[in-house]
């Protein structure tokens, strides 16, 4: 930093350092000074302290359109201001916030601006940032069930009647779990708009939800896993309620049997990437951001699941010069992309209603395989199966802080025991294996 009294020819011919910046303070005008970027920018800088004594920087402008005769000018007139109290820096940043308030009209613009800070990670509401597959599903929420009502409702119309009236009708047209999903969302979005000083009070909060919510706990038979398995094999033996074939592509065939082989959730199968599978030594690293728990999680895969890998990755790969970096590529995604979580929900929803299966999900498998783990055919620790699943919160009778901070191990050998066993229990109920005499079928579903 230097001082000199500044002509137009020395801005013209100010230049910066490689890697520094040049500032230069002009004594022809208290407090102006020129900034030099390396790369070649100039802009003119108002540098004072305010009334309480705190330096402060304002730019004036851009040296290229702004001559040094208006920058003294404008230097100038700011520094009286200045010396009334002004603080012309502070004045600009709530400029901006008041403009940033304002861009927030709508409840439609308080959720881009809420996805955004989400996205970003600028908001974290339970203090953890919120994983892509999580984003998805609450803009899916908001496009379909909130935007429509309330997404032309200024901010300061919308009160607990108004939250209140749209769950109801979305009770009315049957929507369940949803319905307090929305209503979670809303909650959400209006917490951050008070964060931001866009509204004082939360027209979200205050009342419960208004689906009585139950967990699931629904399993498989026997015979009806044995029923799906055939169904995934041969789809085109089933019809629809159409009366037509019900269409399966191999690949989601495949995604759905190492579901029910692996017991991970239908997202970290459908997004199954080449990259965190050594099929050599036969396990699969899922990617903590991929992970429910936020932690990797490495899952041994028994013979059959490697088999079913292998041809839905030869599936995959086909003649493509770049093969794609998923195990069960988009077809609209140019190998870029996974196919989606909800590819197999519709793909086991089309499959169930054609085998006339009441009430099953993808998800149920995860539980029926959970179940079987821990039953007397299998007899696999509850604590095991909680790592075979993925879990992070069991800590097998341990104190939760030795679990989490001094237990480093991935128990591989255990949970690869415990799905080899699964395995063989699974395909001889399917009737690809012989079963022994003595094997006790899974519990009737409840």
């Amino acid at each position: 930093m230097a001082k000199v009294f500044l002509t137009d020819s020395k801005v013209t011919a100010a230049k910066a350092e490689p890697g520094k910046r040049l500032e230069l303070s002009d004594t022809g005008a208290p407090w102006l000074w020129l900034r030099v970027t390396d790369a070649g920018v100039k802009s003119w800088v108002l540098r004072y302290r305010n009334s309480k004594g705190i330096a402060r920087r304002f730019k004036l402008g851009d040296a290229k359109s702004m001559s040094l005769k208006a920058a003294r000018q404008e230097a100038g007139r700011l520094k009286a201001e200045i010396e009334r109290g002004a603080d012309p820096a502070a004045a600009k940043r709530q400029a901006k916030a008041e403009e940033a308030a304002r861009v927030v009209r709508t409840v439609a613009d308080l959720l881009d601006a809420y996805e955004s800070a989400c996205a970003s990670g600028e908001w974290k509401p339970k203090k953890k940032r919120k994983r892509p597959q999580t984003l998805a599903y609450e803009k899916a929420i908001a496009v379909r069930h909130i935007r429509p009502g309330l997404g032309k409702l200024p901010l300061e119309d919308v009160k607990r009647p108004t939250v209140k009236a749209l769950l109801r009708k979305m009770i009315e047209k049957g929507i369940g779990a949803q319905t307090n999903r929305t209503h979670a969302i809303i909650r959400q979005a209006f917490n951050f708009a008070m964060a931001e000083d866009l509204v004082t009070a939360n027209p979200a909060v205050g009342f419960d939800s208004f689906h009585d919510q139950k967990p699931r706990a629904r399993t498989y038979t026997d015979a009806e896993l044995a029923k799906l398995w055939g169904g995934i094999l041969n789809p085109s033996a089933l019809k629809g309620d159409d009366g037509k074939a019900v269409r399966l592509g191999r690949p989601v065939a495949i995604a759905l049997q190492l579901c029910a082989l692996l017991l991970q959730r239908r997202g970290e199968v459908a997004g199954m990437a080449l990259a965190e599978l050594d099929l050599d030594a036969a396990t699969w690293l899922i990617t903590a951001e991929r992970m429910k728990a936020d932690k990797p999680h490495r899952v041994p895969l028994p013979p059959r699941a490697v088999a079913l890998i292998r041809e839905a990755i030869r599936l995959a790969q086909g003649d493509a010069a770049n093969p794609p970096a998923f195990v069960f590529p988009s077809p609209r995604g140019g190998g870029e992309k996974a196919i989606t979580a909800s590819a197999l929900t519709h793909a086991c929803d089309r499959l169930t209603a054609a085998l006339k299966l009441p009430d099953v999900t993808v998800h149920d498998l995860r539980r029926t395989g959970s179940t079987a783990l821990t039953s007397e055919r299998l007899g696999v620790s509850p604590f095991i199966r909680s790592k075979v699943l993925g879990h992070g919160t069991d800590t097998g009778g341990g104190a939760a802080v030795s679990s989490t901070h001094y237990d480093a191990n991935e128990y591989l050998a255990e949970k690869r025991r415990a799905l080899e066993a699964w395995e063989t229990l699974l395909l001889e109920i399917v009737g690809e294996r012989k079963r022994p005499s003595n094997v006790q079928p899974i519990r009737e579903a409840v």
